[in-house]
């Protein structure tokens, strides 16, 4: 039953050249839950690509043209997301300064933080401000800036200009979007610049993306991969990125 299914969803997306989660649910009569780890089982064996809330085929050049508003995004892949927070907050240590960009799964590592004294914590983005302020006992310097309300964070000239004045140990960074190619793009020049000014401000900069990032691109180039130090992801990643990550010197850590 679940293998014809999964069979049947694999010539859907074919057929259409796009599917929902919703859409399936409703179709095979099985929860949404039971779809979407459908699509994570097709995607590990090349079946088709995961995007947000469905899927597309294989040979579709997917590009993200909009920034899903973040309330949105925080329910996207978040098992895999608070694993790969968990992880990256072991690489925080007692006295360090970093930096927390707006992800979604940036904001998961806030928990892992609350024994890691003393801390300072620089960001732009009033969801993680929040989050530090309630479950850590971290310094916190909130950076100004034009507020956006779809990443929840500040961003504009002033944001820039203060992080030109920052050297912080480690920059932790999300990603809309990632390709071995074109390396970290985006939708709005506007976060780009500012995501430009944090890895400029990191002596390491890390970066946190579930594995249905890769292969994406956005219109928006905001640095090659070579500008982060560290991945941290989720098992789904294929194994030729993997090693195409490590022939460019960029350590890649899997949970």
């Amino acid at each position: 039953m679940i293998l014809q299914r999964r069979g049947q969803i694999v010539e859907l997306v074919k057929l259409t050249r796009s599917v929902r989660v919703s859409d399936l649910s409703e179709r095979f009569k099985v929860s949404e839950v039971t779809i979407r780890n459908d699509l994570i089982q097709l995607q590990k064996q090349g079946q088709l690509v995961r995007d947000h809330g469905g899927a597309l085929p294989l040979d579709h050049a997917h590009e993200i043209t909009a920034l899903l508003a973040v309330e949105q995004r925080a329910h996207l892949q978040i098992t895999e997301k608070q694993r790969i927070a968990r992880t990256a907050a072991a690489l925080v240590r007692p006295g360090d300064t970093i930096l927390m960009d707006a992800g979604t799964t940036v904001v998961e590592m806030v928990p892992h933080l609350a024994t890691i004294t003393p801390l300072t914590i620089v960001t732009n983005a009033f969801n993680v401000a929040l989050e530090v302020s309630t479950k850590t006992k971290a310094k916190i310097i909130l950076l100004g800036g034009n507020y956006n309300q779809e990443s929840s964070s500040t961003l504009g000239p002033i944001t820039e200009q203060t992080l030109n004045e920052f050297v912080v140990q480690k920059a932790f960074l999300g990603a809309q979007a990632l390709d071995l190619k074109l390396g970290i793009t985006d939708t709005t020049l506007e976060i780009a610049q500012i995501k430009r000014a944090m890895i400029k401000a990191a002596r390491t900069a890390i970066l946190l993306a579930d594995s249905s990032k890769f292969g994406q691109s956005g219109f928006i180039k905001v640095a090659p991969l070579t500008g982060m130090q560290t991945i941290v992801t989720d098992s789904g990643l294929p194994n030729d990125i993997r090693s195409a990550l490590e022939a460019l010197d960029i350590k890649v850590l899997t949970v």
